[in-house]
This record gives structure tokens, C-alpha cells and sequence, in this order.
């Protein structure tokens, strides 16, 4: 198992479909021994450079980098597919295997929701599979997670993902970031922030 990188030493930067390789490289395992995920297979190298590319086109994706290696990722994309939801997104972040609980989920999401307030983003929502008992495939780390980062809890599904063998509950969590008003700003996409460039 490798060493945690410094937390000092790690950049925050936007991701692009280039990355595609080396971030399928960090999901995979979640694909294939987790229920953080609930996707079954893994997805192809130009399916997963398209769902980069994608989310870009609106949201962001940004990763986490030390010494010329990605460490992570994290991005937002739509909440619900409605004009009404506009201001709210749901997030996603996985990091590798050996520096969970090193402090880059942290940097990682603290960008994230850093560039969510740019884009006058409002709500920040995630969905966590959630086990009624923890085991070898799925623990309640996320979730603890999440709540550390500001989070609440504010719903939970249950027994409504199945993957090896076990029915897996759901829970939605919640962070406000923003003033809800009478006349909201609108979405800036983020090609569009000024901030894009200066992320590290």
C-alpha cells in the first residue's frame, strides 16, 4: 500500500477526457468489490471519456493530483432533468483505494462546492447506498463522510439496490450553500466561470 500524499502537496484542477484512463483506473474497484456504486460493470474507456466530456459541458469535474498522478475525482451533474431544479445538483466523488481517509475527498469536495457557489448553485445533494448492516462490500464510511462535510440527511429508501446477493438501502443527503430567494441568479455553466483557471 502506498503512502497518503501530503495534503499540502495535492492539486485541485479541472479535469478533461484525456484523464479517462487513469480516473476508470480509480472507479473500477468500486464497480467491482463495492456497493458504493451500483453500476455492474465497468464502463468502457470511450463511454467513460464521453461521461467526462459530458458533465463538462455544464458542470464540474475536477481531480486531484500529487506528482503527476490522479488521486481522485469528484464532479456534479443534474439533480433532476428539469428547468426547476436548476439550482440543485447531485455530487459524486470516489477516490483510490489507498488514500481513503487521507484528506482528499476532503480538498476535493471543498473545491467542488467552492466552484458549485460560483454557479450560484444552491443545493448539493448525494445519493449513498447505505447497508442496514455494514459488510464487506458496502460500509456506512460515506455517509459519515458526508456529514462531516456539512451534510443531512434528509430521506432514505429502502432495500432498493441490489448487488452481490444483498439488497442495499438508499439514502439522499443534503448541504445548502447558497440564499434560496425570490428571484434566484441563474446557472452559470462552468466553461463559462472566470474561477476555471485558477482552480489548484
Amino acid at each position: 500500500m502506498q503512502t497518503p500524499a501530503k495534503q499540502e502537496r495535492i492539486a485541485i484542477r479541472t479535469a478533461t477526457p484525456d484523464d479517462a484512463r487513469e480516473l476508470l483506473e480509480i472507479y473500477a474497484p468500486y464497480v467491482t468489490k463495492t456497493a458504493i456504486t451500483f453500476e455492474y460493470e465497468i464502463p468502457a474507456l470511450e463511454e467513460f471519456r464521453d461521461r467526462i466530456a459530458n458533465t463538462l459541458k455544464k458542470y464540474p469535474y475536477l481531480v486531484a493530483e500529487h506528482g503527476g498522478r490522479l488521486l481522485g475525482y469528484a464532479y456534479t451533474h443534474p439533480f433532476v432533468g428539469r428547468a426547476a431544479y436548476d439550482r440543485a445538483v447531485e455530487t459524486s466523488i470516489y477516490v483510490r483505494e489507498e488514500q481513503q481517509k487521507s484528506g482528499v475527498g476532503k480538498k476535493l469536495y471543498t473545491a467542488l462546492e467552492a466552484v458549485s457557489k460560483a454557479q450560484n448553485i444552491l443545493n448539493m445533494n448525494a445519493c449513498i447506498g447505505y447497508p442496514e448492516t455494514e459488510d464487506e462490500h458496502l460500509t456506512k464510511n460515506s455517509v459519515q463522510f458526508h456529514a462531516h462535510m456539512g451534510y443531512r440527511m434528509v430521506g432514505q429508501f429502502y432495500k432498493c439496490g441490489y448487488k452481490f446477493g444483498t439488497w442495499y438501502h438508499m439514502v439522499w443527503m443534503e448541504k445548502i450553500i447558497g440564499r434560496h430567494t425570490a428571484d434566484p441568479a441563474p446557472v452559470i455553466p462552468f466553461p463559462d466561470l472566470k474561477c476555471v483557471s485558477s482552480i489548484q
